[in-house]
């Protein structure tokens, strides 16, 4: 039996970009029973195989057919989630639209990602990650001052703002059919998840804490001591010793002049403090500098790329990777005390009777 705080609901996931799936991984590892609808002999819509499988299974429809459109609408009178990355509009001229799908199921929750959203005068144009955090005031804030916008990989649109706010939004919608027995549309915008990422820095900036220049701020690599340093070996410590005590503490520990520590706050200070941090951590390997503070609370920390953090022993510790099919990736979070879901199954491949039989008791 599935177990997990989703186990029994029952999804609906269309092939396409990473931010779906990546959206149907989460309610997969959290115990839901993901059935992703692939087309035959897949796209270049269609992911590769990999993490974001994981804990589903698959079936192939041609949605422009007749029978692919008959197997997703029977498949959808059974669901509870319906997840669809698709323009506006492509989901009704296929015939597989909310209200196509609600006709026949009218408890199901239909959500929708897509980086412009549903209605508004960009919705029906193309983009990526970099679009629509650019949009959102997010891109603005990341880089260094008196230079361009860095991205930041595709993580703040596609999958924090995208991925995992439409997971958010359709698990409200399940809660509030226990309610009223009736579903709804979940209309998920990229640029709307990134802009609502920026909450904490309107508030900063309303208050005057915060500068438009980036790259100057104190959460932004502004401050000296909120910033990576590279250590001998070529690697990066990061520190983020943004409180008084803890900015002493590393002071202290590298053996720096504390005599204008009290000047910590001024940002006319930042110069001289980024200076001698960079001398300091240019003399030891990120290896030692990660023992000299081990046990030290001042907030510093070796930056690890993806594939060494799986080694790392607090990660090690608390399970954080898995193997799945032979491949290392991070676990399911967050973590829960009655109802953890077990490590995920591979992707599981599915005739067209065997996906219709498996939410009808046959299977």
């Amino acid at each position: 039996m599935t177990v997990g705080p989703l186990a029994g609901i029952r999804v609906i996931e269309l092939a396409g970009l990473a931010p779906v799936p990546f959206a149907g991984m989460v309610m997969a590892d959290l115990g839901a029973d993901v059935v992703r609808v692939d087309p035959p002999g897949g796209s270049r819509h269609t992911p590769p195989p990999g993490p974001l499988d994981r804990g589903k299974s698959c079936v192939e429809a041609d949605l422009k057919t007749d029978a692919g459109r008959e197997l997703v609408q029977g498949l959808a009178a059974k669901a509870d989630v319906f997840l669809e990355g698709y323009r506006p509009g492509v989901a009704e001229r296929l015939g597989i639209g909310p209200d196509d799908l609600r006709a026949v199921n009218p408890g199901l929750v239909y959500g929708r990602l897509t980086g412009w959203g549903q209605t508004g005068p960009l919705a029906p144009r193309v983009g990526h990650d970099i679009n629509y955090i650019a949009l959102s005031g997010a891109l603005h804030v990341i880089g260094r001052a008196g230079e361009p916008p860095v991205p930041p990989a595709n993580l703040v649109g596609d999958f924090a703002g995208g991925g995992m706010l439409v997971v958010v939004g359709v698990l409200a919608a399940l809660l509030e059919r226990r309610q009223s027995d009736v579903g709804q549309v979940i209309d998920a915008a990229m640029t709307d998840g990134a802009s609502l990422l920026m909450t904490f820095i309107h508030g900063l900036r309303e208050a005057e804490m915060w500068n438009d220049e980036r790259g100057t701020n104190i959460v932004d690599g502004g401050a000296a001591y909120y910033d990576t340093y590279r250590t001998a070996d070529g690697n990066y410590m990061a520190v983020g010793a943004v409180e008084p005590e803890f900015f002493e503490n590393l002071i202290t520990t590298m053996e720096l002049d504390d005599e204008d520590v009290d000047f910590q706050l001024d940002p006319r200070s930042w110069p001289q403090w980024r200076a001698a941090l960079a001398q300091k951590f240019a003399t030891k390997t990120r290896e030692e500098w990660s023992a000299v503070f081990a046990d030290v609370d001042a907030c510093v920390s070796p930056v690890l790329s993806p594939w060494e953090a799986d080694r790392h022993p607090h990660r090690v510790a608390r399970n954080s990777f898995i193997d799945v099919g032979g491949v290392t990736q991070p676990a399911s979070a967050p973590r829960f005390s009655r109802t953890q879901a077990p490590v995920p199954a591979p992707l599981e491949t599915l005739s067209s009777e065997a996906a219709m039989n498996r939410w009808s008791g046959n299977g």
